[in-house]
């Protein structure tokens, strides 16, 4: 799974003229699942989203966690995410999961992130969406299932 981490001070998601999420003080994670991943995968990246300090400290510094300064989460499915590129002019998704192997996957993040807490909005899965947000630093992060795999040195 991939995740675009963005620190905002607010964001919302429309579907056409409707707003299906909106959130103050927290994050937006853009996610995509990949063809093959597991729960592991999603409690990789929805352990990160909870735990990620990246929040400013009263010195200003990135040491605070979305759950220690009280924010939501914002979570938006897009599987464009996994975009290959190198080949032609237009991107072939065909590393991304299929639906009914993504939506799972993504409930499971969006339920990691409720039962300990932390409020969540979301988009919805497979809308065409609108997405407006005020970041925050700016402070944008990729986080990557398959770095759970990788020691650190």
């Amino acid at each position: 799974m991939l995740a675009v981490v963005q620190r905002v001070r607010e964001a919302r998601v429309d579907v056409g003229e409707k707003t299906v999420g909106a959130i103050g003080q927290g994050l937006v994670a853009l996610i995509a699942v990949k063809s093959g991943d597991s729960s592991d995968a999603a409690d990789y990246i929805a352990t990160k989203l909870t735990t990620l300090r990246i929040f400013g400290d009263d010195a200003g510094k990135m040491n605070l966690s979305v759950q220690e300064v009280g924010g939501a989460v914002l979570v938006v499915s897009q599987f464009t995410l996994y975009g290959e590129t190198r080949k032609g002019r237009r991107p072939s998704f065909t590393k991304s999961a299929r639906p009914e192997e993504a939506e799972p996957l993504i409930e499971r993040v969006i339920s990691y992130l409720r039962d300990r807490g932390i409020t969540v909005a979301c988009g919805e899965f497979g809308a065409m969406m609108q997405l407006a947000l005020v970041n925050d630093g700016p402070v944008t992060i990729i986080l990557n299932s398959d770095d759970r795999d990788t020691p650190r040195r």
